[in-house]
């Protein structure tokens, strides 16, 4: 029926399970670093900034899709560790209408007010067209973005985290297949980089979909699963909307900060897309954790085994602040090349704005490490209102110092306003998973859904 995350060693069940997580989130990036890099390098540096004018709007509908599909899946992973296979089916019925009733909302409004959300991000006009071209065709293929994170997050509360990397590998080198075909022969602009990303995540979800129904009975659907039932479709809603709409509170903070650098010039846009998207790696790592911690704990609350989720805790910290270590070393590394890679001649400028956002950002890895497995675990055990306190902390400290910071310290005072909401949020729920655990008994005696 699962992969049991219940048993064995959790330093070992938690890196056997995380690995390919973490394959899979690189070959995720590669959709949007193809797009970008091949963007930057054959039509040039305006047509680089168009794509990361929107970037963080776009982020922002990805980061709601992937908090509602990830609280969906720690609804089906409770009922995993409950052995519930009734209830297991009926969760993924119940999150497969709610996925496919969200993108209809989201696709039709978004595609509607592009050019007003291309204006509200205050994208220069010289780039504002391929700007909004980008953002539609990004928009009108919500639903593949939904299809592969339902699926994935699907596989992964059931506890397998094989099929979603095996899937992405493929889908993310016909990604770049199609960008390079869209782009050069075919002269599709950035539109053509778009329909190669979404192409090629709507083939990872089909695949995701059929291999996961083929390896788990549990995935294989009959019509009377879809019946309406309240209980279930009431805790996935509560949990997905809860989870979607907090990882959105964050992104808006993120949308501030790229608008007050979108007031800096078309230069200052490229330097901070080429910067976010090298970024990303170690936000994919750490996100990899988030999914590998959250099913893991999801799962023993669900059997009761608090004792397993203390020391999954440990353990999962001991990963992610190495994986910080290394993360910072590699950003070191690779710094220095980041604006030959994505611009064909950057100019020194860009070059300066990329070397200051890693000088400021990367001495607060570590502390985005712990932000990620205290809100994850927190959240997972069923409390849901010191992670949102957290969000709206890290909301105001984003938006608050982004505009204050850098209106006197400029470029560095935006860049700084992200490590200073992470040390806020971090200290919400660091007390709240301190103050869990010592209010909870070893093993629960109460259904954890009984609330």
């Amino acid at each position: 029926m699962t992969d049991n995350l219940t048993s064995g060693k959790p330093l070992k069940s938690l890196l056997l399970f995380t690995l390919p997580i973490i394959g899979g989130n690189i070959f995720q990036l590669f959709y949007t670093l193809a797009d970008t890099l091949i963007v930057g390098q054959t039509i040039g540096e305006n047509a680089l900034a168009a794509v990361g004018s929107t970037s963080v709007f776009i982020y922002f509908i990805l980061i709601f899709i992937q908090g509602m599909t990830n609280g969906f899946s720690i609804v089906l992973a409770q009922l995993a560790g409950e052995k519930d296979e009734e209830g297991m089916r009926k969760s993924i019925a119940s999150s497969i209408v709610i996925s496919f009733a969200f993108t209809i909302i989201v696709t039709v409004i978004t595609l509607i007010f592009t050019p007003q959300i291309v204006r509200i991000m205050k994208t220069p006009e010289e780039i504002s067209h391929d700007a909004a071209v980008y953002l539609a065709v990004i928009m009108a293929g919500t639903g593949a973005t939904v299809l592969y994170n339902l699926a994935s997050n699907i596989l992964r509360a059931l506890g397998d985290s094989r099929i979603p990397l095996i899937t992405l590998v493929f889908s993310s080198i016909l990604n770049v297949i199609l960008d390079i075909v869209f782009i050069v022969p075919l002269k599709m602009g950035v539109g053509g980089a778009a329909f190669a990303t979404v192409l090629s995540q709507l083939l990872s979800g089909i695949l995701c979909f059929v291999f996961g129904a083929m390896k788990y009975s549990t995935m294989r659907l009959s019509k009377s699963c879809f019946v309406f039932d309240r209980t279930i479709t009431s805790r996935n809603l509560r949990l997905g909307m809860i989870m979607g709409f907090q990882m959105s509170i964050m992104c808006i903070g993120q949308l501030v900060m790229q608008a007050s650098v979108n007031n800096l010039g078309t230069v200052a846009i490229a330097g901070y897309t080429a910067a976010t998207k090298a970024d990303q790696l170690s936000i994919l790592v750490n996100n990899a954790f988030i999914a590998s911690i959250a099913a893991y704990v999801a799962q023993n609350y669900g059997a009761r085994r608090i004792d397993r989720i203390k020391e999954g805790t440990k353990a999962a910290l001991i990963i992610t602040e190495t994986s910080a270590i290394i993360m910072i070393l590699i950003m070191i590394a690779v710094e220095p090349f980041l604006a030959d890679i994505f611009v064909s001649d950057p100019s020194p400028e860009i070059r300066e704005y990329i070397r200051i956002f890693f000088i400021i950002t990367l001495p607060f890895y570590p502390v985005l490490a712990l932000l990620s497995i205290f809100r994850t675990t927190v959240q997972s055990m069923g409390n849901s209102k010191a992670p949102f306190a957290a969000c709206i902390a890290e909301l105001f400290a984003r938006c608050t110092a982004s505009i204050l910071l850098g209106t006197v310290f400029g470029y560095p005072g935006i860049i700084f306003s992200s490590p200073l909401a992470w040390i806020c949020a971090d200290s919400i729920v660091i007390t709240a998973y301190a103050r869990m655990m010592r209010n909870m008994r070893t093993d629960l005696t109460e259904p954890p859904l009984s609330s």
